[in-house]
């Protein structure tokens, strides 16, 4: 029965994210820009292996940071409003991170997240977004919409699972990984052009981490002959092991029967250290203490109830 109701649940999610897509086409279609489809909407656009039985709650997107204004505004005059009213949230989106508030429409609850790249700006793994839209390739059936390139879906996946610092669905965005791996590398030299252009943007951190967890946990690795490239990705072998350790803690099902005596603290600190590696340590120290000052405010109310 539960089964049974996902299926239908992730089929339903087919017909409402295509549906969602074509508003989207026509809400931007006086735009001049591509746009790209990200992640979980992605996968599902574009018949991915990874879509199966996939479920997400947003539609992320991306476009250049010269347009994101223009689409925002087209996009507001279709019904999606932001809902952030916090001045200090506004301006750590708009002035830190790689996306602006997420956007809501106004009769259907769907929610856009619009990104100018994959990575924050302050982050110590900052990407051009140019260097990723001049790759791009079309969706079928969906004209002005677009998918990153294959290798940089990849990359783009790593860098979310092992930089976001959220491991709730932490396992699912791994098998996502692995199929998307899977996929790609059927064709002839995906795995030669996947390390070239972790190296050529600057992700082979997040890459060697996937690569770890995906041969530890699926047996996915690339061929024998590239071994010494892989190992090449993270020199440093104390952190490669340090993180393999947190990474195995933290890569565990969100269920308190599966939690081991040290996983909430591996969590703890990988929440951490993404915000060291999204900001600098004089962004990243104010930003942590205002959020564990606004949940305590937040928690007072509740508690007095």
């Amino acid at each position: 029965m539960h089964l049974q109701s996902a299926l239908r649940l992730a089929e339903r999610q087919w017909h409402e994210v295509t549906w969602e897509a074509r508003c989207i086409r026509r809400a931007l279609s006086a735009i001049d820009t591509p746009v790209v489809v990200l992640k979980g909407a992605a996968y599902l656009l574009a018949n991915l292996p990874a879509a199966r039985g996939r479920i997400f709650s947003d539609i992320d997107l991306m476009v250049s940071r010269q347009a994101i204004d223009a689409v925002e505004d087209a996009l507001f005059a279709a019904g999606w409003i932001s809902e952030e009213r916090d001045p200090y949230n506004v301006r750590y989106y708009r002035e830190w991170m790689h996306e602006i508030p997420p956007i809501r429409h106004v009769h259907r609850g769907t929610t856009i997240d619009l990104h100018h790249t994959i990575t924050p700006p302050t982050s110590r793994f900052k990407v051009d977004g140019a260097e990723l839209l001049s790759r791009i390739q079309p969706i079928p059936g969906q004209p002005g919409l677009y998918t990153l390139h294959p290798v940089d879906m990849v990359l783009h996946s790593a860098a979310h699972l092992f930089m976001e610092g959220d491991f709730g669905r932490g396992l699912r965005d791994l098998l996502d990984l692995n199929d998307l791996v899977i996929h790609f590398s059927r064709a002839p030299g995906f795995w030669d052009e996947l390390l070239d252009r972790a190296t050529h943007l600057g992700l082979q951190i997040p890459l060697s981490h996937a690569l770890t967890h995906l041969n530890r946990l699926f047996s996915t690795a690339p061929p024998q002959r590239l071994e010494q490239q892989v190992q090449s990705l993270d020199r440093s072998t104390m952190s490669r092991h340090v993180m393999s350790s947190l990474l195995g803690l933290a890569l565990r099902p969100d269920h308190p029967h599966c939690d081991g005596p040290y996983t909430g603290l591996a969590r703890w600190l990988l929440y951490v250290r993404s915000h060291h590696l999204r900001m600098p340590m004089y962004l990243a120290v104010p930003h942590l203490v205002r959020k564990a000052f606004m949940r305590l405010k937040k928690k007072q109310p509740e508690e007095a109830r």
